[in-house]
């Protein structure tokens, strides 16, 4: 092998030591960074220790202080006489700090292994993610379905006060069946949230979202479901359930239902026909005029209720308006908590019209029914809006399901006294679905939200 080979290793290794080296002193200025509670008592525990040692002399009468200032003279005295103070002064510190800064980190590396065996973050950057988390601003959001979790994903990088508010109204599918079956209230949308907000969200999503495929009675279950019903007998109440289920799962945030009575939704249609079911109102396949449940206005969940008069910022949506949005300002008490609400607000519109709810709505349709719902009360300040349209392959697939882009009427919008924030926050798949992008949709969320918090 040729000396330029060797040469080349070599240059290599010392790059990779010089870029480990600078890591690493980047990590530990990082525990001077202010807020982190650690410096103090560090400071602290230095202090108890010099106390102690300054007690057990004292005690001792002194000799072993005695002693030690006549060794540390005669040791200095011979320092002088080789070096001069101006080098050995600096010297000694320099010694004594990085004895200090090498003891400081192998005790925080000892932590961080016992802590954090297997986590590819550091301990530091943990601490800093978690003190700017719970920093964040108190969010509340509120709505159901796949269109709230997706939101909270990704809500989440933001802050770690977020509270959502979720629809007890669905009565399909596994939900459905544990409702009939168990009397429970529907767990499904709030196993899809806490899901979200899960720190292991894709292994957990992944679990809870398992549909046992055989089995007598389990057919057709997800386990996220079974488990919720089965901490709601261990707990007492859905409420209870979610709690625990948080503290177990390290859920980011809360999760509550938004009553706990056992509601069901009706709909009158346009041609005459009532429907009752949360599942058969989009099957109806009819123009919705008037939408309700029993019992009338179920008594709020004070939780819910608390979480609304303390936000900082509140969101509605994105969901089904009539089975996702609407059942929960159907709970009168929290339609009225929004309303009386002087944090900024803000309506995630869909992006699609939904056969059997939407079909045929604009952006002012969508305004004007949740208006209707409470009381001509303007429950937001503002609606979001996605502003390019899907791609041609999406459009085809969606009008032969009778679904079409919500179409934006601006000057209506304008007359119902909302601010329209038009932003690019889709996520369009390979087969043409058509979903809100988590990271786009919170991004432009917390920056109107930003700019409206200061404008205030």
């Amino acid at each position: 092998m040729s000396i330029g080979f060797f040469r080349q290793a070599l240059h290599s290794l010392q790059q990779k030591s010089r870029s480990r080296t600078s890591h690493r002193v980047n990590q530990w200025f990082k525990w001077l960074s202010p807020g982190l509670s650690v410096k103090r008592w560090l400071l602290i525990s230095v202090g108890g220790v010099l106390l102690a040692i300054l007690g057990l002399a004292i005690w001792i009468k002194l000799t072993p202080i005695f002693l030690m200032l006549e060794l540390l003279k005669v040791f200095l005295s011979a320092i002088a006489n080789i070096l001069p103070n101006y080098i050995s002064g600096p010297l000694v510190i320099l010694c004594g700090l990085l004895l200090v800064l090498w003891g400081q980190t192998r005790t925080v590396g000892s932590i961080t292994q016992v802590l954090r065996p297997d986590a590819e973050e550091e301990l530091i950057d943990v601490l800093l993610a978690h003190r700017r988390l719970y920093r964040g601003p108190k969010i509340v959001v509120i709505g159901g379905g796949t269109g709230l979790s997706t939101l909270l994903r990704g809500l989440k990088t933001y802050s770690a006060n977020i509270t959502a508010i979720v629809t007890v109204a669905d009565d399909g599918g596994s939900s459905g069946r544990l409702r009939q079956e168990f009397g429970v209230l529907p767990p499904g949308d709030i196993r899809n949230c806490l899901a979200a907000l899960a720190d292991e969200e894709k292994l957990l999503t992944e679990l809870f979202q398992y549909r046992f495929r055989a089995g007598d009675g389990l057919t057709g279950h997800s386990f996220g479901n079974l488990f919720l019903t089965a901490m709601s007998d261990i707990t007492g109440d859905l409420e209870r359930a979610v709690a625990a289920s948080s503290k177990v799962l390290a859920v980011r945030g809360q999760v509550l239902p938004a009553t706990l009575s056992d509601v069901r939704l009706w709909a009158e249609l346009a041609d005459g026909r009532r429907i009752e079911g949360e599942s058969n109102i989009p099957k109806a396949g009819g123009k919705i005029v008037k939408i309700g449940c029993i019992p009338e206005s179920p008594p709020a969940l004070p939780a819910a209720i608390k979480a609304i008069k303390e936000a900082d910022y509140i969101i509605i949506g994105p969901g089904s308006l009539y089975t996702s949005i609407i059942p929960n300002l159907l709970v009168t008490e929290i339609a009225e908590a929004i309303a009386e609400s002087e944090a900024p607000r803000i309506y995630v519109c869909n992006i699609m019209t939904q056969p059997g709810e939407t079909q045929g709505y604009s952006v002012a349709d969508h305004i004007r029914a949740i208006d209707a719902i409470s009381g001509d009360r303007q429950l937001f300040d503002a609606v979001l809006v996605h502003k390019k349209s899907p791609s041609a392959q999406s459009l085809i697939r969606y009008a032969q399901q009778n679904s079409h882009p919500v179409f934006l009427d601006r000057e209506a919008v304008s007359q119902l006294g909302r601010r329209i924030v038009l932003a690019n926050v889709m996520y369009e798949d390979e087969i043409g679905f058509v979903r809100h992008n988590p990271q786009k949709l919170a991004k432009v969320l917390l920056k109107w939200y930003s700019g409206a918090h200061h404008g205030k």
